[in-house]
């Protein structure tokens, strides 16, 4: 039988083994696409190699090489899948020796006899099994790198996941606290409106009753009024004698009636209508004004996904205070939570004036101020906070970016509130006790990003933002 090589079997056009060859008319043959696109290409069927022109515009299909090919690709896999069997079980597919060596210049490993042959001459070589435990150890070293990399991945995965677990218990806890307040809003607008209604019913009996009585008291005046009326008519048409013996009694029952004043509606010192005006004027602001007694405003609100993970935040995020108890809880590793600070931060300024007072009662290790919003959360490095911090008995304050703690002079009375005033555009942090209007110190500094109010604590005792006073102005 006779063979053919893969250049035999190659198409002059794609250089490939041919895929549906087609004969021309020349004996050339062609992969029918390579064929149609030259003749697409030139605009005119020739023969690529000879240049003579077709007799066809659709060349028949080369049977013949066609299977050739087919032939040909299948010994080829079968060879290349029979190779494959021979190296992996170990022997050389060619002598049926056992790989003991491995040809450095071609990588790969080959028997003893491959060693003395052509194709492996001056070739250098090395043991199999040194060649395999250098390979293995280069891929645990590269393995290891990957393993490390997947320990943190499944660790990044599972905080996802638990991220996602905390997301839904944020979620139902946000939404409890919000329906909570609007229960409490509810109601105070139920019980106000119960309250106006019920006066505006007491209003309307109180008056629809006064009417009444004095219908009913009327009525007795018209009967009274008829009665003598009747009576005088009745006399007028007496005889004279009669007339004349009832003239005097007739006449002063008549003018005793004619001095009477009529009755009016309005008589009294209120009017007989219903007050609209008291009960509907500016009736939403008059409820909205009297909420105060139920709402506080907090000017300062702390961000709980800031606190380091030993903080506990109050639930209307007004309060800290240091504790084990929230990390029995899970907190997700988020780029904005504190990790080397024991602190959190409210929601930042980038311009205005803004005052705060911190309660900060009996706690013996807490610090306050203002921190860049893009200070360091995670080290050191980086923070830039101006803040007045009492430890260890001592009151200092501390800025990073002059690099300084400067220990205070105690004050006469323990500290148990600290204002805080930031005029962010003048570029001044004022720090003084509110209850004696003291000055503690102030930090002069061209701010230029935005600064947040920065509460530090390593105490059980809270400290708390207290809450503003809430005032109603009106302007005309």
């Amino acid at each position: 039988m006779a063979t053919h090589s893969e250049e035999d079997l190659c198409c002059p056009s794609c250089q490939d083994i041919f895929v549906d060859p087609v004969i021309l008319s020349c004996s050339h043959s062609f992969c029918k696409t390579c064929l149609h696109n030259w003749w697409k290409v030139k605009q005119c069927q020739t023969c690529p190699i000879c240049r003579t022109v077709s007799i066809w515009g659709d060349p028949p299909r080369n049977l013949a090489l066609k299977n050739l090919c087919e032939a040909f690709l299948q010994e080829k896999n079968r060879r290349a899948s029979l190779r494959h069997t021979n190296v992996a079980t170990g022997f050389c597919s060619q002598h049926s020796e056992k790989f003991k060596l491995f040809c450095v210049d071609h990588q790969m490993p080959v028997c003893v006899i491959c060693r003395d042959s052509k194709q492996h001459a001056n070739h250098a070589f090395k043991p199999i099994d040194e060649v395999a435990q250098d390979h293995r150890e280069k891929l645990r070293g590269s393995l290891k790198g990957l393993q490390e990399k997947l320990v943190v991945f499944n660790d990044v995965k599972a905080n996802f996941s638990q991220t996602e677990k905390h997301i839904k218990v944020q979620f139902r806890r946000t939404e409890r606290q919000i329906q909570d307040q609007f229960e409490k809003l509810h109601k105070f607008l139920e019980d106000e409106e119960e309250a106006r209604m019920t006066a505006l019913r007491e209003e309307e009996e109180q008056k629809s009753q006064m009417m009444k009585e004095k219908s009913e008291a009327l009525g007795r005046e018209i009967a009274a009024l008829s009665h003598t009326v009747k009576t005088t008519e009745d006399q007028l048409r007496t005889d004279d004698v009669s007339f004349i013996l009832d003239y005097k009694s007739a006449t002063e029952k008549v003018q005793n009636y004619n001095m009477q004043n009529e009755p009016e509606l309005n008589a009294g010192a209120s009017s007989p209508l219903i007050d609209v005006a008291k009960h509907l004027g500016n009736l939403s602001f008059n409820i909205w004004t009297k909420m105060k007694s139920i709402v506080s405003f907090t000017p300062v609100i702390l961000d709980p996904n800031t606190a380091h993970s030993e903080l506990i935040l109050s639930e209307d995020l007004t309060s800290i205070k240091h504790g084990k108890k929230r990390q029995q809880l899970f907190i997700p590793e988020n780029p904005e939570r504190f990790e080397y600070w024991d602190a959190v931060l409210g929601l930042g300024f980038d311009s205005g004036t803004h005052i705060w007072v911190v309660e900060v009662g009996e706690n013996k290790d807490w610090e306050l101020g203002v921190s860049a919003e893009n200070a360091c959360r995670k080290g050191f490095v980086g923070s830039m906070v101006w803040s007045v911090e009492f430890t260890d008995g001592l009151y200092k304050v501390f800025s990073s970016v002059k690099k300084f703690t400067q220990q205070l002079q105690p004050p006469i009375v323990k500290l148990r509130k600290i204002r805080v005033h930031l005029d962010w555009d003048k570029g001044q942090l004022e720090f003084s006790d509110p209850d004696t209007d003291t000055h503690i110190h102030t930090f002069t500094h061209t701010f230029t990003d935005k600064l947040c109010p920065y509460l530090c604590t390593r105490h059980s005792l809270p400290l708390k933002i207290l809450p503003g006073k809430v005032c109603v102005t009106v302007e005309s």
